[in-house]
């Protein structure tokens, strides 16, 4: 896995990976400048880690090798659950999280020789507006993936400096009827 986060603070990330058939090693390197450090903190704990919701198991869909697909968000959800597998083949995808035209707030490039027993999921952090989630299958046509991208947290009372938002269309002006 090679992981490309914009701002670490406002969007940490967390994965949870598989490590059937003990032992297994875990290596977390920093590849960018000495002058962007990171902290890093590996759990192995079984009974407390997240775990994809049944509603994120049940609504996968399948997405061919060479394929992408695309998950636009309301500015209300404050995180995503994202979940990858195949069926025992090769698993190799890019996870982008993007805001606006192209711009990369996360890149998740992921590689696992069999998707079954080891496969990914995460939770992303999408908090503004205009995120989308674009998966990408990077492996040939023959290795399809299923790939589940839901809402984990839908912040109720997004409110814009204690107004409201409205559904109402406005033409112009600042969005809030004045």
């Amino acid at each position: 896995m090679r992981v490309y986060v914009e701002d670490g603070k406002l969007r940490p990330f967390s994965a949870v990976i598989e490590t059937p058939r003990s032992p297994n090693t875990v290596a977390i390197r920093n590849v960018g400048q000495m002058e962007l450090p990171f902290a890093a903190e590996l759990v192995a704990d079984q009974d407390n880690i997240d775990q994809p919701t049944p509603d994120c198991l049940s609504s996968s869909s399948p997405i061919q090798g060479g394929a992408l697909r695309t998950y636009p968000f309301d500015p209300s959800v404050d995180s995503v659950q994202v979940f990858l597998q195949t069926d025992g083949r090769p698993l190799n995808a890019r996870i982008e999280l993007i805001q606006g035209p192209n711009n990369n707030k996360q890149v998740i490039e992921l590689y696992t020789e069999d998707g079954l027993d080891r496969p990914f999921f995460c939770i992303l952090g999408t908090p503004g507006a205009g995120n989308v989630v674009r998966i990408v299958n990077t492996a040939p046509i023959e290795f399809p993936l299923a790939a589940s991208v839901v809402p984990e947290f839908i912040n109720e009372g997004m409110s814009y400096g204690g107004i409201e938002p409205s559904n109402d269309v406005v033409i112009g002006g600042t969005g809030f009827g004045w």
